[in-house]
C-alpha cells in the first residue's frame, strides 16, 4: 500500500500514514501537500487532486523524544542501500560483526548487510579473524533517518531532494 511522509510544521519527519489519511489530514485543512504525484490523480465527483507524496502539518505537533531507531534486519540492509559491508556486492542477509556466539549482540553498531557468500565465508568468526575488512563503517541511524530510509526503500526516487539522505559510502 502507498505511504504518505508527515512532516512536523518544522518540516521533521513524523510518521508515513497510509494515502487515504493523507488525504483526509489535507481535507481537513490540518496539512499542506508539500510534493504530490502529478501522474497519479484521485477523483471524486467535484475534484481531482494529485496523490500527495509529503504533507506537512500546519500546526507543530510536540512529540515524545525518541532516542533510538528500533534495530530490524530489514532496516539494516535499508541502512546500507542493500549492498554487502565486505565486498559491495547487492546484500540480502545481516552478519554479525562480533558473532553473538561470542557475544555481539543484535545492534546497529554490531551488524551491517552482507552477500551470502561473505556472510558464509565469515562464519563464525570477527573480520579480522577471518581477514576480511568492512568497506562501510556501521552506524546507528536516529528515528528520523530510519523513517526516511525505508521511505526511500519502497519508493525509489519519491522523496523531495531536500528531504534526501546522503548516499552511505
Amino acid at each position: 500500500m502507498r505511504r504518505t511522509l508527515v512532516l512536523n510544521a518544522s518540516f521533521e519527519p513524523l510518521s508515513a500514514v497510509s494515502l487515504h489519511r493523507a488525504v483526509v489530514l489535507v481535507m481537513q485543512q490540518k496539512a499542506v501537500v508539500e510534493q504530490a504525484d502529478p501522474s497519479r490523480l484521485l477523483r471524486s465527483a467535484g475534484v481531482a487532486v494529485p496523490v500527495p507524496r509529503v504533507v506537512r502539518l500546519c500546526r507543530y505537533v510536540k512529540v515524545p523524544y525518541k532516542q533510538r531507531a528500533p534495530w530490524s534486519r530489514r532496516g539494516v540492509l535499508v541502512r546500507d542501500g542493500f549492498r554487502c559491508g565486505y565486498c559491495g556486492r547487492r546484500a540480502s542477509t545481516v552478519d554479525h560483526i562480533v558473532p553473538r556466539s561470542h557475544g555481539g549482540e543484535d545492534s546497529w553498531l554490531n551488524t551491517v548487510a552482507a552477500c551470502g557468500e561473505d556472510n558464509h565465508r565469515k562464519a563464525d568468526r570477527t573480520p579480522a579473524q577471518a581477514g576480511m575488512s568492512l568497506l562501510v563503517k556501521p552506524f546507528e541511524p536516529t528515528p528520523g533517518d530510519a523513517l526516511l530510509l525505508g521511505l526511500e526503500s519502497r519508493d525509489g526516487a519519491a522523496l523531495p531532494e531536500w528531504l534526501r539522505r546522503p548516499a552511505v559510502a
